[in-house]
């Protein structure tokens, strides 16, 4: 998040970040165990894409969190 925000400072483009399958794949874990709560983790890593400066989030996750909150 720290590069985003470093991109969005220095230049005047569009920003994109994604969310990588690796990130997904150890969110889908730990909450399959019961270790964090899915939903929550998910919604604070997005947000914090966004408020970094992120103009497009490209994430395994944005069907649920458009069932959620769309």
């Amino acid at each position: 998040m720290d590069l985003i925000r470093q991109v969005r400072d220095s230049f005047d483009v569009p920003v994109a970040t994604y969310n990588v399958s690796g990130e997904y794949a150890m969110v889908k874990a730990a909450a399959e165990r019961g270790w964090i709560d899915e939903d929550r983790v998910v919604d604070e890593t997005l947000t914090g894409f966004a408020r970094a400066g992120a103009d497009i989030i490209i994430t395994y996750f944005a069907k649920d969190y458009l069932r959620r909150h769309g």
